[in-house]
Formats: structure tokens, sequence, C-alpha cells
């Protein structure tokens, strides 16, 4: 896959099994990534339709990671499907390394409608058993009204705000503020990468006295 998609680095998928995502309501449970999708203000938990093995080189890297990093994204269907495995959230709490989270800029209406960083950060550490997000990496330049008002009348989505005090009175003991985005040749909010990047690394120079890999 990695060659295939010409991607720098390692690619491991979270198993080899064949499973499926299931949202668990009240009364009615709701199977694979797109009902889920559709219905996670009725969801109360997450699990998969059989209990599964993830892949050893899998704990091995979070063992040796300098930092585990939280990507933005769905975080329901992409985020969280990695957290409610029990040999992760292990691996997890034994890793030495810090965890960070990038957060996302826009909301996913339907899926994520929270408006805030704290809130995304919160719905994280619920799943992430003994651990919680130590540093999150965040925009706080200021988007064209008009381009917030497009995104609310055209999509739904509203842009995610940074609130810093509130961060750190949940256990965020580092905020990375920066001006991290960029609209594309189509119009879209999307992280501008390579500034984004340069936060995360600079990070790492300044925390490991430069022994980090």
């Amino acid at each position: 896959m990695c060659r295939l998609l010409n991607v720098r680095g390692t690619v491991l998928p979270l198993t080899e099994e064949k499973v499926e995502l299931v949202g668990e309501g009240q009364t009615t449970e709701y199977y694979g990534e797109e009902e889920v999708s559709r219905n996670v203000c009725r969801i109360r938990k997450l699990s998969y339709d059989h209990d599964i093995k993830i892949e050893r080189e899998i704990t091995t890297k979070i063992a040796e990671a300098d930092l585990i990093i939280f990507s933005s994204g769905s975080l329901y269907t992409s985020i969280l499907p990695h957290l409610i495995v029990p040999e992760m959230q292990k691996a997890i709490d034994a890793a030495m390394a810090p965890l960070m989270y990038i957060s996302n800029l826009v909301t996913q209406p339907g899926e994520t409608d929270i408006t805030t960083v704290s809130g995304h950060v919160e719905i994280l550490n619920r799943y992430l058993d003994e651990r919680h997000i130590d540093i999150v990496v965040s925009n706080r330049g200021s988007i064209d009204p008009g381009v917030r008002q497009r995104y609310l009348d055209a999509e739904g989505k509203r842009i995610v705000e940074l609130d810093e005090s509130r961060l750190h009175s949940i256990g965020v003991e580092t905020v990375i503020a920066d001006d991290i985005f960029c609209i594309n040749s189509e119009g879209k909010i999307r992280h501008n990468a390579l500034k984004t990047a340069y936060l995360i690394f600079s990070y790492l120079m300044d925390h490991s006295e430069g022994q980090a890999s």
C-alpha cells in the first residue's frame, strides 16, 4: 500500500481480520461506518462486531514512539475506532510518548458537530482509558467571514474554535496555536501541511534534546 500510494513511512492496518464497526444506541445497534456516521447523536458506545487481535508490530511501534499523534479527521469513524480495542488502550497507557491531537478545522455535520477544540479533545479522552491528550495543535488564524458563511450555507459546516483556557482546564499541557489553514484551488479550507508538519517537528526537537527519530 505504501508503494502504491507513494507514502513515505510505514502504514499498518489495525487488524487483518474482516471486522465491522458497531455503534451501540440505547435500543438499536448501527452497523458499518456509514450507519455509524449517520447516527452519532444516538450512539452511546462504539465497538466491533467481534473481538479482534491487533497486529503485533503496532504495539511495538507505540512503545518505541517519541510522539503519538491523533490526526484530524472523522472522530467516530476514523480516529476512535483505533481506540476501542483493549490491546490498543493498554499499549497507549504503557507508552512513554506524549499524546498529540491535530485539531479539525471545521465541524462534520451529523458526526462531529462540536464547535470547540476542547469538545473534540474531551471525546478522545473518553476513549483513551488512563491517558489523556497532552498536546494540541490548533488553528488560530482568522478565516474570512465570507468563507465561513459559504461553508455554513453549502455544507452546514462551522469553524472549530480554539478555546485554550478550557483545554488547559481538562489537562492539556501544551497548546500549539498558529495560522495553519489554507484555502485550496477549489476554495476548500484545508490544513497547511507544511506549516503543521513544521510545528510538530519543532515540538519534537524542543522536547527530545535532539534524540527523536
